[in-house]
């Protein structure tokens, strides 16, 4: 049976409860600034790293020294721009001693329409990468995707340059085999992970679609390891978890978000019911356990 436990309380607490070197993946979507006040008390963009800082340095303590950190976070815009609180708060986590190895793109497939006098819509969100050593734990061949049906034709008329390296032409000092692709019924993926947004009501006004961690969860972990929420939510990374065969430990502050999220665990997976107004929220989420963290039985 799949591990999972998700505990009521401030993450920054909470993860102290862990052991160092304990965690093979974090993957999370923290509060954006000024958002969800209700629930995070609402970071102000300016005070964002400040806020952020403490955190980072925990999870940088329980995550393996082969582990990931996945950080899904977009900035917002105040008076007409882009604020630089979370380029802040990747330098901060740099001077920290964290390692920013790469950033993944999320290309909203279904974003919400919309028109403002000095941009377009919001298409995209970002997904940062970050590691605490250049070694890490990476299984590449999880995520592969299919060729696509271009290839067999392109593949039926090579030409006598298509059959060894070509240097580009723009002199980028780049270059191809297009033969090296005959055969072949998958590739590697882009950076690019073009995926809709999550159109069922699973009790979150912000929840990602479950299919950007488990594809993250396949990059990085194999079946019986750690995974790390630090924001919970509604529990989307903790249902990718559990799909893929992982542990999952989930950490949530909201009293609504820990109902929602231990009620998709606990029902297979799937979204909730709408909460019923009659029925008075758990007073004490910290003595809610579901299937008991680390318990090999």
């Amino acid at each position: 049976m799949t591990e999972w436990e998700i505990r009521g309380g401030d993450c920054l607490d909470l993860m102290k409860e862990l052991s160092a070197d304990s965690v093979d993946l974090i993957m999370t979507s923290p509060p954006y600034a000024d958002q969800r006040k209700s629930t995070y008390g609402g970071i102000h963009p300016d005070k964002y790293v400040e806020w952020w800082k403490p955190i980072a340095i925990e999870m940088q303590r329980v995550l393996k020294p082969t582990g990931t950190l996945i950080v899904n976070i977009k900035e917002k815009v105040v008076a007409g721009e882009r604020h630089i609180y979370v380029m802040d708060m990747i330098r901060s986590m740099r001077e920290s001693g964290w390692l920013w190895t790469e950033e993944y793109i999320w290309h909203k497939r279904n974003c919400t329409p919309g028109k403002w006098p000095n941009r377009f819509r919001d298409s995209f969100e970002r997904c940062l990468h970050f590691n605490c050593q250049r070694k890490f734990t990476m299984y590449q061949d999880a995520v592969r995707e299919p060729v696509g049906n271009w290839a067999a034709k392109r593949m039926d008329k090579l030409s006598d340059n298509d059959r060894q390296r070509t240097e580009s032409a723009v002199g980028s000092g780049f270059g191809r085999n297009v033969s090296n692709w005959a055969g072949r019924d998958t590739v590697y993926p882009t950076n690019v992970l073009h995926m809709a947004t999550e159109c069922s009501n699973v009790g979150h006004s912000a929840a990602y679609p479950v299919g950007l961690p488990k594809w993250f969860i396949k990059l990085f972990t194999q079946a019986g390891d750690l995974v790390l929420d630090p924001f919970s939510g509604s529990g989307t990374t903790g249902v990718a978890a559990i799909q893929e065969g992982r542990r999952y430990l989930g950490m949530e502050k909201s009293a609504e978000y820990l109902r929602v999220s231990r009620s998709r665990l606990d029902t297979g997976c799937i979204p909730p019911p709408p909460r019923d107004p009659n029925i008075e929220e758990d007073e004490n989420p910290l003595g809610y356990i579901g299937i008991l963290f680390g318990d090999d039985d």
